[in-house]
């Protein structure tokens, strides 16, 4: 599960291919009567002596790391200035590093976030696409580099998060000053939520893709339903037997793990031993292979295992789980999320029956693969607050989960007190899933909703939803979304 704890839709970063030089594959274009078109080098509303990134630059805190040209927009990395405790802001600064593919200050704007690190190549979330917004993009704190020095590691929770985003939304909201979405998937899409639920008057909607609620840590019985029935029998058993023989021949093929990890130099310090980080990947297999894959991708798993060689078994666990993954080196990059599954997000526990004893360490916590330098003590309080808020408050507000994803077998849901607020599931979707995946009229509500919570809404959607359309063309490099799914071979994450 850790792939999927770390994983993506891991959910995890979006991230464009697009080179600094790359041709348009047909930017965006308002579909609207009443949209302002842009060429991309200034916006509509500016004169030339007053460049957008003149106005950005003059925020104070903010400077510029680069600017990468691509058609009909214009994308700055950037740095700004964050305190590192936002409740005593006086006690030191950091560097946050923020992306924003500008198109039109008369546009709405769409605020991205992982969770985790930031891309620095131009790319759209699906909302800023639906909307023909502009996008802000902001790293997660605590990764690297956007990281204090010293770092201390109680200042790493969802409410100085929060706090970042909001910082940066009051900073440029005074350029940007039409209406702001917050998008984000899996990791992404709970910090989507949470900004919302610590400051619910800055945004206009909310839209968040795959976001994994695990209201009470000590009880994950959603996770081992779902997996005695996601599927057909035929994978369930075809990805059981693969995970069992990979314990069952545990010693040849950590002699693999072994001059693997000896030809790569991996080493365990975290995890404590290779043994451990061969039984956490092998655990992990049939959780990434429902998050990552689909239904369909059963055939490529061996259906005779224990007749299968050392190599197939070995191939078809590396494909899926990854032998990097529990490496120092795999497992350094995403410290900040194990952090903060051990101190706040909660982390699945799943028994997977069919292993029966052949497992040494069970489903290890998320303290096994956090440095023990840095101190951690679980808060059961952060989950119920937030799942509390959603439930009874929730405005403006879309989540999209998606079917045979393992991360929505615990997601959000509605209340009573929610208004204009909508839960959907993409049929046989996995962690990927996104409004261009549901059926028919979910995805024209959908596409709606985001559309009027914009601001953007044409006539025609307004007075019949189903009509609803993205109002920007397709780019295929910058809405190859394929790639949040941070499939590179890392332990499981949201």
């Amino acid at each position: 599960m850790r792939k999927a704890l770390r994983g993506v839709l891991s959910l995890a970063v979006l991230i464009g291919t697009v080179s600094a030089t790359g041709a348009s594959a047909g930017a965006a274009t308002a579909a609207e009567p009443a949209a302002k078109q842009s060429s991309g080098s200034t916006s509509s509303n500016e004169s030339s002596s007053e460049d957008i990134k003149d106005r950005i630059l003059a925020i104070p805190g903010m400077s510029l790391i680069e600017e990468k040209p691509y058609p009909g927009y214009r994308f700055f990395v950037l740095n700004y200035t964050q305190p590192v405790d936002h409740k005593h802001p006086s006690k030191g600064t950091f560097q946050q590093r923020i992306t924003l593919l500008h198109k039109d200050t008369t546009r709405p704007t769409v605020f991205f976030t992982s969770g985790y690190n930031v891309s620095t190549n131009p790319s759209r979330s699906e909302p800023t696409q639906i909307i023909d917004g502009n996008q802000v993009s902001l790293e997660y704190r605590f990764f690297t580099p956007s990281r204090p020095a010293p770092a201390d590691w109680s200042k790493l929770d969802i409410w100085q998060a929060a706090s970042d985003q909001h910082r940066v939304f009051k900073a440029l909201k005074k350029i940007y000053s039409e209406n702001w979405l917050t998008t984000g998937g899996s990791k992404g899409g709970m910090t989507a939520t949470y900004f919302e639920r610590f400051y619910p008057k800055d945004m206009d909607g909310v839209v968040a893709y795959v976001a994994p609620n695990d209201v009470v840590n000590d009880e994950d019985s959603a996770y081992d339903r779902f997996f005695a029935r996601v599927g057909t029998k035929e994978c369930r058993d075809r990805l059981g037997g693969v995970q069992r023989e990979a314990l069952v021949r545990r010693e040849p093929l950590e002699k693999k793990y072994e001059a693997y990890a000896a030809a790569n130099g991996l080493t365990f310090d975290t995890v404590g031993t290779l043994d451990k980080a061969y039984e956490a990947v092998v655990m992990d297999y049939v959780w990434a292979f429902w998050q990552y894959s689909l239904l369909a991708d059963c055939d490529s798993i061996p259906a005779d295992a224990p007749n299968a060689t050392d190599e197939e078994i070995w191939d078809s666990i590396d494909g899926i789980s990854g032998f990097s993954a529990y490496a120092d080196q795999g497992l350094g990059t995403y410290t900040p999320y194990y952090y903060q599954a051990g101190t706040q997000l909660g982390s699945p526990d799943i028994k997977q029956p069919w292993l029966g004893n052949l497992s040494r360490y069970g489903y290890q916590p998320p303290r096994n693969f956090v440095p023990r330098s840095i101190p951690m003590k679980f808060k059961p309080s952060a989950m119920r607050d937030v799942d509390s808020w959603v439930k009874n408050n929730a405005r403006h507000m879309l989540y999209v989960y998606g079917e045979n994803d393992p991360w929505g077998a615990e997601p959000f849901r509605l209340g009573k007190g929610a208004r204009d607020s909508y839960v959907y599931t993409v049929p046989g979707g996995n962690h990927g899933s996104k409004v261009a995946g549901l059926v028919a009229d979910e995805k024209a509500a959908a596409t709606a909703a985001i559309l009027r919570w914009a601001g953007v809404a044409p006539a025609a959607v307004e007075a019949d939803p189903a009509k609803a359309k993205p109002l920007a063309k397709f780019d295929a490099r910058l809405d190859v979304r394929d790639a949040e799914l941070r499939r590179d071979q890392g332990t499981l994450r949201p």
